[in-house]
């Protein structure tokens, strides 16, 4: 049981993660710290969370309503806290909560880049980064904000952490606890692994998605177009729907590793322009089966690992 757990962010990422947890009964209290007040309000008035935390300006603490915590007030007596927000303020709240972070707090995040992360931990946290355990939850869906939380977004997914040498054993554990709490089956990579293997199976198809929907939204007949488009283009640029704030940030965090993997596939669309342009059918089917073969292989692993959502 955690007794209080402390969130920045509370959208679709950090308020399934609330109500999960309040749903498995291993939290007493949730406080939620933002940097939109309505969204906030929102949250505390869906029962996401327990009260809120202000480390704005005082215009947001006066938005939110009477008597909003302070930051100090927030993270006193905190188990956990977890950054749910874009990856490039990371820096920022780490460095926000430093003052305020008690020798029993653990700090963890759900970035979908982790050297980065590490790297402003480093900065930020000081000697206190022992107490800063990485992580990212590999579950999502194209909505956000409050009112997206689900109570069963976690069951049945990964959650990768990507430890620090200075974390203690315990503290590893309390996040994981967390994570298996809320249904999740933990991962353990290094920063580095994390960062190559998710450029090429998240951060790639992403950039793909949004570069699609814009080129066609870009052309002088996009109406006809959309008017046209089916469940194939639907389910092809469904990602595209996600936060551009949020993915700006993740290409730009992981751009190196995301570099690699966007020119493999630049040279795979020239190597299929090119059979394309000799009529050569044999060649084009050849990728597509391998294609669809791996694709049936990965999804019968899925869905051999993971549970369905339960009511």
């Amino acid at each position: 049981m955690l007794n209080k757990v402390v969130i920045f962010g509370v959208g679709l990422i950090g308020g399934s993660f609330a109500r999960a947890l309040k749903k498995a009964g291993a939290v007493r209290e949730i406080v939620g710290v933002g940097r939109s007040a309505a969204s906030m309000a929102r949250a505390l008035e869906l029962g996401i969370i327990d009260a809120i935390g202000v480390s704005g300006p005082a215009a947001l603490a006066a938005a939110v309503g009477p008597a909003p915590l302070s930051l100090a007030e927030a993270l006193a007596g905190a188990d956990l806290v977890l950054l749910a927000a874009p990856v490039a303020q990371t820096e920022a709240i780490l460095a926000a909560i430093a003052p305020h972070l008690g020798e029993g707090t653990v700090v963890t995040d759900a970035g979908s880049t982790k050297s980065d992360v590490v790297a402003a931990a480093r900065r930020a946290l000081g000697d206190k980064v022992a107490q800063f355990v990485p992580g990212h939850p590999i579950a999502g869906r194209e909505t956000n904000g409050p009112d997206a939380a689900i109570d069963h977004l976690y069951i049945g997914k990964k959650v990768v952490l990507t430890a620090l040498p200075e974390n203690s054993d315990a503290d590893i554990e309390r996040v994981a606890a967390a994570w298996r709490a809320c249904g999740a089956i933990l991962h353990r990579l290094t920063a580095e692994e994390h960062d190559k293997v998710f450029a090429a199976v998240s951060h790639l198809p992403h950039l793909l998605a949004y570069a699609l929907v814009d080129d066609i939204a870009n052309k002088p007949h996009a109406d006809l177009l959309f008017q046209y488009a089916a469940s194939g283009f639907r389910d092809f640029t469904r990602i595209a729907g996600s936060s551009p704030e949020m993915w700006r940030d993740i290409s730009l965090a992981n751009q190196p590793a995301l570099l690699t993997e966007l020119d493999a596939y630049m040279a795979q669309l020239t190597t299929l322009r090119a059979h394309l342009a000799a009529n050569d059918g044999a060649a084009l089917e050849r990728v597509y089966a391998n294609a669809q073969h791996a694709r049936h292989q990965w999804i019968t692993a899925i869905e051999t690992a993971e549970a369905p959502p339960k009511d």
